[in-house]
């Protein structure tokens, strides 16, 4: 006699996730595939559900991280990407002086933490990124974060000594094969590691994929999602698919299902009720209020670009990027405005990782110790060599 298997419906799916403090069995694939197909009535439970949860875990205190581009140098040739190698545009570096001016300026405009970003660029070696770091501390910053592509791990511990406190570093997506064409100078078992890397190095973990890669199904979206949900990071940062449009994924279209983009950071926030979820400045390039919105169904925190306007349009990672026309001050007031709309506030502390200890680490043995405070009493030189 056959037996029927009935369906999952939204419902059974989310009821599982209504206590954070017990941790809810990952659910599978065509669960996950249950919620992303969610329309109506069941998308706005699934909606209230991440942002009931989120105020339930992180709370309504957005965390405000400053970004600070320092360099759209770029040894990659990602098949996406506005400032891959061999793109026609004008190169920058700010120089290790104007990155830690560009810091403090942040930390008085109401950035609590910085995030130092820049593409992989061998002129910033381990060295010199040290005594930016140092610095940057040294001039009043919580904490920074650094996004600057796979290091090997005595790199990393050479950042967490000079007081590197978190780094993000997407895995974009968990297809090898497909990694292997969108990024053909590097292998996504080198991104592995590199995460399991920044857990032995003491480094809270950032990391999260593209929503929305061309010619995939909604499974694969399924199985990143599930990826993403098994490193147990501190920070999850994901946002749609925009290809530039001179690179070889350009021009590629959107889901159809635009709610999808909305829906993925939905899942997530359930699944890790206690990571800490920025709302991407791509969800302005997809909507003028995007980041309104994902900051509504479990988002907190905003990551306004304080980068100097005169290198701003140089590091365009896709098209319509927002805010290129304004410096940081206007960039934050206006991140100031739609958190306070919203009837949030701006944490004031530095929002170190809020996973539970007893979370288990998937990728190491090593404790998720926070990073030194980094610095010497002495002031660190900029000028000295790298």
């Amino acid at each position: 006699m056959r037996r029927h298997f009935s369906m999952p419906t939204i419902l059974s799916i989310l009821h599982r996730f209504r206590d954070p403090s017990r941790r809810a069995p990952t659910p599978s694939i065509a669960e996950v595939l249950t919620l992303l197909r969610a329309q109506g009535e069941d998308c706005a439970a699934l909606f209230a559900a991440a942002d009931n949860l989120r105020r339930r875990t992180v709370g309504d205190d957005v965390h405000v991280r400053g970004i600070i581009e320092f360099s759209n140098y770029c040894t990659h040739a990602c098949g996406y990407c506005g400032i891959r190698r061999g793109s026609n545009l004008v190169r920058y570096r700010m120089t290790p002086a104007e990155i830690v001016a560009q810091a403090r300026q942040a930390r008085g405009w109401g950035c609590n933490t910085v995030v130092l970003q820049s593409g992989a660029d061998p002129w910033f070696t381990a060295g010199r990124l040290c005594k930016i770091v140092r610095a940057v501390r040294q001039a009043g910053i919580p904490a920074v974060t650094l996004s600057v592509g796979v290091r090997p791990l005595e790199e990393l511990r050479q950042f967490a000594a000079a007081g590197c406190d978190r780094y993000l570093l997407r895995f974009e997506t968990s297809n090898r094969a497909l990694f292997r064409r969108i990024h053909p100078d590097e292998t996504f078992v080198q991104r592995q590691l590199c995460l399991r890397n920044l857990r032995t190095a003491g480094i809270q973990v950032g990391s999260g994929f593209m929503i929305g890669l061309p010619g995939t199904p909604l499974a694969t979206l399924a199985r990143d999602i599930l990826y993403c949900t098994r490193l147990d990071l501190d920070m999850i940062g994901c946002g749609p698919f925009l290809a530039h449009p001179g690179t070889p994924l350009g021009g590629k279209p959107l889901l159809a299902d635009r709610e999808i983009y909305f829906k993925t950071m939905a899942i997530l926030r359930l699944l890790n009720p206690w990571a800490h979820i920025p709302a991407t400045t791509a969800f302005d390039a997809l909507a003028p209020d995007g980041r309104n919105r994902v900051l509504q169904l479990g988002a907190n925190v905003f990551m306004p670009n304080v980068t100097p306007g005169k290198y701003r349009r140089l590091y365009q990672l896709y098209p319509n990027k927002p805010c290129v026309d304004e410096d940081g001050a206007a960039c934050v007031g206006c991140v100031r405005g739609r958190i306070a709309g919203l009837g949030r506030r701006m944490a004031t502390g530095p929002g170190h990782t809020l996973r539970p200890k007893t979370a288990p680490v998937r990728h190491s043995r090593g404790r998720n110790a926070r990073a030194p405070s980094g610095g010497n009493a002495a002031q660190t030189r900029l000028d000295a060599p790298g």
